[in-house]
């Protein structure tokens, strides 16, 4: 409907000079080429990537932020072999300003990206937050659950984790080798109130 508006005003311009014409189009191709660009978002799989791990992040959420720190060291432990990191936040009250700020102050690494339409947590089967999923370089969903075993429940942790559930996952894509456990339950803030 919209490329037949825009032919139709063309059409109507018709009539006049042809400078008219082309200077409309040289304003409207360009306006509209950017509109296009800035509604799409980065596809996560379309990449080398050797595996790509979703970290799915509320920026309101307590157990996200303190597994910052833990976050970085595995994104600076595998980002060198080939491991993609992205942040999935599905928050659609999240702006992109609020984004920056998050990842700015606490360390997170990884390229943003927004799911409010929640393509990428059903992909995932991701339900709270922070939540990892691992994706070898076909695309396919090898492991989704938690970063360790630190969390034993909402308010219940243990001083350190005794699993590291997303490195061995991560280890076992690269080696290509199965992933012992291919899913494991995380603790986090739920991603259900957030449609």
């Amino acid at each position: 409907m919209f490329s037949l508006r825009v032919r139709c005003g063309v059409e109507s311009i018709s009539s006049s000079s042809r400078s008219v014409r082309l200077r409309f189009l040289s304003i409207l191709v360009p306006l509209l080429a950017g509109l296009c660009a800035a509604s799409q978002a980065p596809d996560p799989f379309a990449t080398a990537a050797r595996a790509t791990v979703l970290l799915f992040i509320r920026s309101d959420c307590p157990i996200t932020n303190r597994y910052a720190p833990d976050l970085k060291r595995i994104a600076d432990k595998f980002a060198p072999d080939g491991v993609a990191f992205w942040l999935v936040y599905p928050d659609p009250a999240e702006t992109d300003g609020s984004i920056q700020k998050h990842i700015a102050e606490y360390q997170l690494p990884g390229k943003p990206l927004r799911d409010p339409g929640r393509t990428l947590i059903r992909r995932a089967h991701a339900t709270v937050a922070p939540e990892a999923a691992v994706f070898d370089s076909g695309g396919k969903l090898i492991y989704h659950g938690r970063i360790d075993d630190r969390w034993i429940e909402i308010g219940k942790s243990r001083p350190a984790p005794t699993t590291h559930d997303l490195e061995d996952a991560i280890s076992a894509v690269l080696a290509r080798r199965t992933v012992a456990h291919p899913e494991t339950r995380a603790i986090g803030c739920s991603l259900a109130d957030l449609e």
